[in-house]
């Protein structure tokens, strides 16, 4: 196995910091015009906008993140949902729900459990789920995990079925990751909690995630076993700098790309909210204002990667930061084992959600928005990851591909899922976006297809 350095130099990213402050207007205005053109940004220019607090600044990032939104995703969302299969875990962690010195009944869900809880995801009309688990090597095996996605990806009910199963567990070794891509992993996920190393062991009271090295080098080894979508993230609240923690993201990024020739294929903006067992009284909370910023000012640095919410924000807050950069959204989520079921049990959560609509009423509400709730797996499905969805994605020639499957995935949920009002609002969304379509040949084909879902046939996406 390949060592891999720890490129997170404390020092550098504050010598950044302070330095950036010094950063005049006119070099602040020739990085936003850079981020304008859909270029991205080098650690230092990220600094640069993270340590100004001039209104005219912040006001410009607003909106050329708005502009890279619709440029690059237009007015998609992707939806999903997380799966919580487990929360056993061995780690004790000072901010999570599932920290060992928790006392609640521990919960794994058998195979027929999970059969259970998908017929009822499959029911919402998700295509697309998030596997989480805590860590827990006994209780909680890779075989496990192994098992569950190969009885997910089996399970059909219906019209319905998982197209791509994400899956965030604990960092683990290039063995077991080549098993996850052999199963066949959608994207890796795995938030580094914090960048900052010395908050990063205070929080991680003990347990194997205690390591901060091995937990900062996981993708590292997911990378090096051929799984080469990859997502990242933090959870902000955990130390007292904001700031520290996007820099964190970047240079990890930047890490990736040199190392391997592709970065995050998404980044997750969680904040800190209350779990059950926790105080958070010795954290750091984010306010509304400051955490529209940290998403505008991701999306400008890494243009071409997702940006995923959960339902950690309430509606209010999902409104704004669709404009802002963020292109993945759940819905209708249980952050609890076998909560989708609501089968009585005495188990814990991992944080409290605050968005408690129905995945319906959030794709309606979407579509009430002007926009496009997406079901899309297709580059998943069709070999497009990795190196060769950012081809895709940084020559525009993802246009091609996105909103037309978006479109065609729209329709087939409505035609599954919806009533007569639902379907005529999403044929009119439809009809909306359909000339946005640049390419004749590309709209006369979906338009061909949005007819063939009418009769029944499927599996048309691009």
């Amino acid at each position: 196995m390949k060592e891999y350095g720890n490129f997170i130099d404390h020092q550098y990213v504050l010598d950044l910091l302070e330095h950036s402050k010094e950063t005049s207007d006119e070099k602040i205005s020739a990085i936003l015009d850079k981020a304008e053109r859909f270029d991205g940004l080098t650690p230092e220019e990220v600094a640069a906008l993270l340590t100004t607090d001039k209104k005219e600044h912040i006001q410009r990032i607003f909106k050329i993140a708005d502009k890279i939104k619709q440029h690059i995703y237009g007015d998609r969302i992707v939806m999903f949902a997380p799966l919580y299969v487990s929360d056993y875990c061995v780690n004790h962690c000072s901010y999570c729900g599932f920290n060992c010195k928790n006392k609640f009944q521990r919960t794994r869900l058998t195979m027929d459990e999970i059969r259970e809880e998908v017929k009822i995801l499959e029911a919402m009309g998700h295509k697309r789920l998030a596997l989480e688990a805590g860590e827990d090597p006994v209780n909680c095996s890779i075989d496990y995990i192994l098992e569950c996605m190969k009885t997910i990806y089996d399970m059909k009910s219906g019209n319905g079925e998982i197209r791509r199963v994400n899956v965030n567990i604990a960092s683990t070794t290039v063995e077991n990751y080549k098993k996850l891509k052999e199963i066949g992993i959608g994207t890796y996920i795995l938030f580094q909690e914090t960048y900052h190393k010395e908050t990063y062991e205070r929080v991680h009271i003990a347990g194997p995630k205690k390591n901060y090295e091995y937990h900062l080098t996981a993708f590292d080894r997911a990378m090096e076993a051929g799984i080469d979508d990859v997502g990242g993230g933090v959870l902000f609240g955990l130390s007292d700098d904001w700031r520290y923690e996007i820099l964190g993201l970047m240079l990890h990024n930047k890490h990736l790309e040199d190392t391997f020739g592709v970065g995050f294929h998404t980044i997750s903006v969680p904040r800190m909210c209350p779990a059950e067992g926790n105080d958070l009284s010795g954290f750091h909370p984010i306010d509304d204002a400051t955490f529209l910023r940290i998403v505008s000012i991701i999306r400008l640095a890494v243009p071409f990667t997702g940006i995923i919410i959960s339902t950690r924000e309430n509606s209010e807050m999902r409104k704004e930061l669709i404009r802002l950069g963020v292109s993945q959204m759940s819905g209708g989520s249980s952050v609890d084992v076998g909560g989708y079921s609501k089968r009585e049990r005495n188990t814990g959560s991992q944080f409290v959600t605050s968005d408690d609509r129905s995945a319906q009423d959030i794709i309606r509400w979407i579509m009430e928005e002007g926009m496009v709730p997406s079901f899309c797996t297709a580059c998943y499905r069709k070999g497009r990851t990795g190196d060769r969805f950012m081809e895709l994605a940084k020559s525009g020639n993802i246009k091609n591909v996105c909103l037309p499957n978006g479109l065609m995935t729209l329709k087939e949920y409505a035609l599954d899922y919806g009533d007569e009002q639902f379907q005529n609002l999403a044929n009119q969304v439809i009809e909306k976006h359909l000339p946005n379509i640049q390419n004749d040949k590309v709209r006369a084909l979906v338009t061909e297809n949005l007819k063939k879902l009418e009769q029944g046939q499927r599996d048309l996406f691009l």
